[in-house]
């Protein structure tokens, strides 16, 4: 694939930071159920790798906080940080693992990178935004208890996604 190809590729699912939020955000308590911008990141770092992976999870949440002002500013470096984490080893992961089955490969990557992502995203949250108050438990309680819906949509929707993605041509066939 171009790097051509695969910066409209960053570029629309940088875009798509910005509108899925918005979209759901008219449900209550959408946000934290569903976590609409982790879906772009992480359907870049599986298909355009961990360099444009990261650099859209760099500008997702930092152009939907400019523009919508979701997440709130001040919340936006954390998700900066999560989003380019996940990104970053979903691509990774993706170079490194080769089952020859392509949604094995998916799923693998997909698990990896979010349990990576979510590692970074608390030693940061416990290292420098919460220095001091930010415990295990909390970080368990934040990342995956609170979180758990949104754990079972990206597994159910993202390798679908991507494998659709595939299909149509729009990415490299993998196998």
């Amino acid at each position: 694939m171009t790097n051509i190809r695969k910066i409209i590729i960053a570029a629309a699912l940088a875009a798509l930071c910005v509108i899925l939020p918005m979209a759901f955000h008219a449900i209550p308590n959408a946000g934290i159920l569903i976590s609409p911008m982790h879906i772009p990141a992480f359907i870049a770092g599986l298909t355009i790798g961990p360099f444009y992976g990261l650099i859209v999870g760099i500008l997702g949440p930092f152009l939907s906080s400019i523009l919508t002002g979701m997440p709130a500013f001040s919340y936006m470096p954390q998700m900066m940080i999560e989003l380019a984490a996940y990104a970053f080893f979903a691509g990774i992961f993706m170079k490194v693992i080769h089952t020859y089955n392509y949604m094995a490969d998916l799923y693998i990557s997909l698990v990896l990178s979010m349990i990576a992502g979510r590692a970074v995203a608390g030693i940061c949250r416990a290292l420098v935004f919460s220095s001091g108050s930010y415990s295990f438990n909390a970080w368990l309680a934040s990342y995956f208890a609170s979180t758990w819906p949104a754990i079972i949509i990206q597994l159910a929707v993202i390798p679908a996604i991507v494998f659709a993605l595939e299909k149509a041509r729009l990415i490299e066939k993998r196998y």
